[in-house]
């Protein structure tokens, strides 16, 4: 059987930024250079990917070589959310995912409806403190 996709996503390129979005495509006359920031940042947003699947949370980086972490959602102590306005009119943001200590486990910038992932788990905490009970 396979579990339910609750999230899948990668960090926004627009969304998170779109004034230098736009000052990169400003760029494009002078020698390409708004093409080769573009670029770069496109493949950066592309090698971060937030995947929500049954009670796992699993974050996967890189593009040539990769780096994979997982986490049990009922390990998670808390979840931060950051918005300035301009993302929350873009609905994303940034989140930070703890377990034990003041650390955070990682910290994604640029994550559409991060709300989403902060209710998700907070829901999922709840039913596992229930069926401990």
């Amino acid at each position: 059987m396979n579990p339910l996709v609750f999230y899948d996503a990668n960090p926004s390129m627009f969304k998170n930024r779109p004034i230098g979005f736009i000052l990169a495509v400003a760029l494009i006359p002078a020698f390409g250079l708004g093409i080769l920031i573009l670029l770069y940042w496109f493949v950066k947003t592309r090698t971060v990917r937030l995947k929500i699947v049954g009670d796992e949370v699993e974050l996967e980086r890189g593009l040539l070589s990769k780096s994979r972490i997982d986490l049990d959602l009922r390990k998670i102590r808390s979840v931060h959310v950051d918005q300035s306005l301009l993302q929350r009119v873009f609905g994303v943001g940034t989140i930070q995912i703890f377990t034990t200590g003041d650390e955070a486990e990682f910290t994604l910038h640029g994550m559409p409806e991060p709300n989403k992932v902060r209710e998700y788990v907070k829901k999922q905490s709840r039913v596992s403190a229930g069926a401990v009970a």
